[in-house]
C-alpha cells in the first residue's frame, strides 16, 4: 500500500503483538489540524494510521510500537488496548463539529488498511471495533454512519441482522433476569459491561455503543427487541 509517512514521537513499547484493531474518527474541524494534534508531543495522543476524507493514508507509527490512541477502555477483557491494538483515526469532525458521512474513498482506503493490516497480525472479526465499544461511557466515535456493515460485507469484522425478539423493552432502571442475560451477552461479545441484574447508567452507554456500531438506526440505549436480536445473533457468529 501507498503511505504518506508522518512519524509521531506518541509512541512505546509494544510488549506483545496486536490482536485488536480499534476505529476511532479524529472528530477535529480539519485533518490538518487531526494531525498536528497526533504529531504533537505535547498532546500526547497518537494512532498508527490517518485516513483523511480523500483516502491518503498517514502513517504516524510503526504497527510493532505501541500508540495512544485507546485511553482507558477494554475489549474481552484486555484492559490495556494501546498495548493489543493497531488503532486507525478516520478524519471526520465528529458529533461535535458537524458529524458527517464518510466518503466512499475514504470507505474503501479504511477497508484496503485493514486488509493490509490483518495481513500482518491474527486479528479476528469479532475484535475488529470502534472507540466507543472499547470506552462506552466516553466516546461515541467513529459513530452511527460510519458504514460498519459495508466494512464486515468486505471480509473485515462481525455484522447480523435479526427479527426483533419478543418482550418489552429494557431501559435504565430495570432489575431482573431479563437484564442479567443482557449484560452477559454484552460481556460475552466483549463489553466491560459485568452481570449486575440492574440496568444502569453503565449499561445505557453499552447499548448505545453497541447501537452505534450494529444497529445505527436507532442510538438510544435502550434495548428493544430488534436491538437484543442483533446481539444474539452476532453471538451465535461465534463472537
Amino acid at each position: 500500500m501507498n503511505f504518506i509517512e508522518a512519524p509521531s514521537p506518541n509512541f512505546d513499547i509494544r510488549k506483545a503483538p496486536p490482536h485488536i484493531l480499534v476505529l476511532h474518527y479524529t472528530g477535529m474541524p480539519t485533518g490538518e489540524e487531526a494531525l498536528a494534534r497526533l504529531r504533537d508531543p505535547k498532546a500526547k495522543v497518537s494512532s498508527h494510521y490517518m485516513v483523511e476524507e480523500d483516502g491518503r493514508i498517514f502513517r504516524l507509527v510503526p504497527e510493532e510500537r505501541r500508540a495512544w490512541h485507546a485511553g482507558a477502555s477494554s475489549w474481552r477483557g484486555q484492559r490495556d488496548v494501546n498495548g493489543a491494538s493497531v488503532g486507525i483515526e478516520i478524519v471526520n469532525p465528529g458529533h461535535e463539529f458537524g458529524y458527517r458521512p464518510f466518503p466512499q474513498a475514504q470507505v474503501d482506503a479504511v477497508i484496503a488498511l485493514v486488509g493490509d493490516i490483518r495481513g500482518r497480525w491474527t486479528i479476528e472479526d469479532g475484535s475488529i471495533v470502534g472507540h466507543s465499544d472499547i470506552a462506552p461511557t466516553r466516546k461515541d466515535d467513529p459513530g452511527e454512519l460510519f458504514p460498519w456493515k459495508e466494512l464486515a460485507q468486505a471480509g473485515h469484522g462481525l455484522w447480523a441482522e435479526a427479527p426483533a425478539a419478543p418482550g418489552a423493552p429494557l431501559g435504565e432502571g430495570e432489575e431482573g433476569a431479563g437484564v442479567f442475560a443482557l449484560q452477559a451477552g454484552f460481556t460475552r461479545l466483549g463489553y466491560d459491561c459485568p452481570p449486575s441484574g440492574r440496568f444502569e447508567a453503565g449499561t445505557t452507554a453499552v447499548v448505545r455503543a453497541f447501537q452505534r456500531h450494529w444497529r445505527p438506526a436507532r442510538v438510544d440505549g435502550i434495548a428493544d427487541g430488534e436491538t437484543r436480536a442483533r446481539l444474539i445473533a452476532l453471538l451465535r457468529l461465534g463472537a
